[in-house]
Parts: C-alpha cells; structure tokens; sequence
C-alpha cells in the first residue's frame, strides 16, 4: 500500500526526547503527542523497507528481518519511535 510521505525534519525543532532513527528521516509521517506532554516520532514502515532494500541493498527478507529485530524491537527510552502499517 504505501503512500508517498516527503517530510523535512529540521534537528533544531524537534521536541526534546524524541528518538530520532538516523538514514530513516525519509521514512517519516509526522510527530504524535500523548497525554503528559509525549511526544513521538511515526515512520512509514513501508518506506523504512523500501529505504532498506535501495539503501542497503537487502532483500524483501533481509530488510524485514533487520526491521523487526532492529528498528522495531528496540528499546531506548519512553518516547521510542512508533511505527504506522502501511
């Protein structure tokens, strides 16, 4: 399905404590906020395998693997990344 998200991220005004998936900034759909003042950055997951397979030249399994284990599975504070299923 995939969808065609261009976002520029400036680094000077992202909210404090927001993880930010370097080589992935392509990959971004926006900023989520949550209750308590959270703030989130969402990525395209379909775009983090596209990057993946072009960038790094893995395949369709490789970059799924790398993403579910590395991306998705990693654990780095409480304004981790969230990840929209497209």
């Amino acid at each position: 399905m995939g969808y065609d998200f261009d976002m520029d991220i400036n680094l000077e005004e992202l909210p404090d404590g927001v993880v930010l998936l370097h080589g992935l900034e392509k990959a971004v759909v926006g900023i989520t906020e949550e209750f308590g003042g959270i703030f989130r950055i969402m990525y395209s997951k379909s775009k983090i395998m596209e990057i993946l397979q072009d960038r790094d030249e893995m395949t369709e399994d490789e970059a799924y693997e790398f993403y579910t284990y590395n991306i998705l599975g990693m654990h780095v504070c409480e304004q981790n990344p969230i990840f929209l299923v497209d």
